[in-house]
């Protein structure tokens, strides 16, 4: 009876068992993650046509391919350092219509960040077969839709937790008031101003250049339109405290300060000699 006990138990204990368990529940944890998980917004090729992505190919081999490989997954890099493009499989329809939308790419010189330029090389169409291809690679964040950038019915309570938000998760980078600001090793996170609500919702879901992505776990796509409200209003809203002096904060405050200071101290100097003499 011990050795009937003692070989099952034996058997029980076996390494492969133990192997088998662990693969069984890697297996059920990963569909559970599947079927479970909050999704963002993915990049769909269902209404993308096969000709669009074609067409998308052939406009990525001609102007993008030299930096970011033939396959799109990242540039071989030179003997000097440069000229590796990063793999954009995975990046979405969103992060190309930002990048070639806004002009920062294709990259015209090596630099600290690529800088948004008024010349765009490419058509919308264009930018949408190119964006149709990536996002046939795999699949990323899609190019907001109509809906997530209406702000026309956003409310004033909507607008006010749009403004509560940007301080609270941009404000540290683009400034209070949006204007942008310095970074570090030569980088800057630009001025929003008059930037399109949907290059500041795709900005949100890609994180170019030194921003940290903004999921929909982290701000729901509510939040990113009452944002984007927020920021468009705070174009064209009149800034209560008189002088807005390029909404720098205490750079500009404490220069005009100084300089009026120093100002009014020589005058007062001046005058005071010259009522003594």
């Amino acid at each position: 009876m011990t050795r009937t006990l003692t070989a099952l138990s034996a058997r029980r204990r076996h390494p492969l068992a133990v192997v088998v368990l662990i693969a069984l529940a890697l297996l059920l944890v990963g569909g559970l993650y599947a079927a479970l998980a909050p999704r963002d917004a993915q990049a769909s090729t269902a209404a993308a046509s096969a000709d669009d992505i074609e067409a998308g190919k052939k406009l990525f081999l001609a102007n993008c391919a030299t930096c970011h490989g033939l396959d799109a997954q990242g540039g071989a890099v030179l003997p000097d350092g440069s000229g590796a493009g990063p793999s954009l499989i995975g990046v979405g329809a969103a992060s190309v219509d930002f990048q070639v939308g806004t002009g920062r790419m294709p990259l015209a010189q090596s630099a600290a960040q690529a800088p948004e330029v008024s010349k765009i090389r490419f058509s919308q169409e264009q930018i949408d077969q190119m964006a149709a291809y990536i996002a046939s690679l795999a699949p990323g964040p899609a190019v907001p839709t109509a809906e997530e950038l209406d702000v026309a019915s956003v409310s004033e309570e909507d607008i006010a937790r749009g403004a509560s938000i940007f301080r609270t998760n941009c404000a540290m980078c683009h400034n209070f008031a949006g204007k942008g600001g310095a970074l570090t090793a030569g980088k800057y996170a630009p001025d929003l101003t008059g930037v399109s609500g949907k290059h500041v919702y795709e900005a949100m879901v890609t994180g170019p250049q030194s921003m940290p992505v903004f999921n929909n776990n982290t701000i729901s796509p509510e939040d990113k339109t009452a944002i984007i409200a927020w920021l468009t209003q705070e174009d064209v809203r009149p800034d209560p405290g008189g002088l807005s002096l390029g909404s720098l904060g205490p750079v500009s405050e404490g220069l005009l300060a100084w300089i009026g200071g120093i100002g009014l101290l020589i005058g007062v100097s001046v005058w005071l000699g010259m009522k003594s003499s």
